[in-house]
């Protein structure tokens, strides 16, 4: 899909404020790693992650979401009367049911005639909901929309490390359950809008998006576990990857030389590096998240852009590409020129 009328108007983000280091965790499971043989540091080693930002777990994601939106809205101006939707992104949610995106509505103060529900596809779910608002701003359905996420992953981090530190753990627990160990918390909102030639607004292209659901069963989580067959998931989200740069290259001009920041879906340092080498990719144009912030899911992409705006880091008419891989598996790549 290629918009030519959609513009984001703004991008802010949370971190949370507390911090959880991965010797922290292999502190909490010593005996564990010491019966089954692993060695010390294998969670920095294996992942690059040397500390997460958390939450507490009674933080919902709502509350996360509506601090990010307030200060997306902030920074455009826009009457949040005239906001027609809000999409909730997030992996975690404040309930089953209802929709978190009906919360942060009724947080926000917004219009009862603003459509608000959550769009749910793992870690890409925050490009998906930047696609669907648009294309209603596009068609014309609306004139602005609002995408938000937040993930609190504590709840989920602190029962797996209760189950691994059970005396019957294995190293099989240990394998399925280590990207859980990775998760961290933030949040992130987007306001976009309709183009209007003012300053400060820049493009949404849109972009390609492909599936491999023959491998949608490679990470599966419920509130307090997610397991995972990383060593399948890396290889097969990979391949994927590779082919959504393809159709990329054909329907957006894209070369690796020709584009100033790649924006990615940041597992981890396994991840990232072979990402950029099998693509091409100059790390250098690659933002690294994952170090002290740890796998944020579908905000982690948002985040990333809304720290290199505040830093500086975009001028005006730089090309940015949006990667990600999410369990499914699904690819997405989009472009933004600030």
């Amino acid at each position: 899909m290629k918009f030519d009328a959609v513009r984001i108007l703004s991008i802010a983000h949370e971190d949370a404020p507390g911090t959880i280091g991965s010797d922290e965790i292999e502190a909490r499971l010593a005996s564990t790693m010491l019966r089954l043989g692993l060695p010390s540091g294998i969670i920095r080693k294996l992942s690059g992650i040397e500390s997460r930002r958390v939450w507490n777990e009674d933080v919902r994601p709502s509350q996360a979401a509506t601090a990010a939106a307030e200060k997306a809205l902030a920074l455009t101006g826009v009457d949040r009367d005239k906001i027609g939707v809000v999409v909730n992104t997030s992996v975690c949610r404040d309930d089953v049911e209802t929709s978190t995106a009906s919360v942060v509505h009724h947080n926000l103060g917004l219009s009862h005639t603003c459509l608000n529900f959550d769009i749910g596809n793992a870690c890409l779910a925050f490009i998906n909901g930047m696609q669907t608002v648009g294309n209603m701003i596009e068609s014309g359905q609306v004139e602005y929309g609002l995408v938000v996420d937040a993930e609190n992953t504590r709840y989920a981090t602190e029962r797996t490390i209760e189950r691994l530190q059970r005396t019957d753990a294995t190293w099989e627990n240990f394998r399925d359950n280590f990207a859980t160990l990775t998760l961290g918390c933030g949040a992130a909102a987007m306001v976009l809008g309709r183009a209007s030639g003012a300053s400060g607004e820049h493009r949404f292209l849109g972009g390609v998006t492909l599936a491999a659901t023959q491998y949608s069963r490679l990470c599966c989580a419920q509130v307090d576990e997610m397991i995972t067959n990383t060593k399948k998931l890396f290889h097969h989200g990979l391949e994927l990857a590779l082919t959504t740069w393809g159709r990329a290259r054909e329907a957006l001009g894209w070369t690796a030389d020709g584009l100033d920041h790649f924006i990615i879906h940041q597992v981890g340092k396994a991840h990232t590096e072979t990402f950029a080498r099998i693509l091409g990719l100059d790390l250098g144009k690659i933002f690294r998240l994952y170090p002290r912030h740890g796998n944020i899911g579908p905000a982690g992409i948002a985040i990333v852009l809304s720290k290199l705006a505040e830093a500086g880091r975009l001028l005006p008419g730089q090309r940015i590409a949006l990667m990600g891989i999410g369990s499914g598996i699904n690819c997405s790549m989009a472009e933004i020129i600030w």
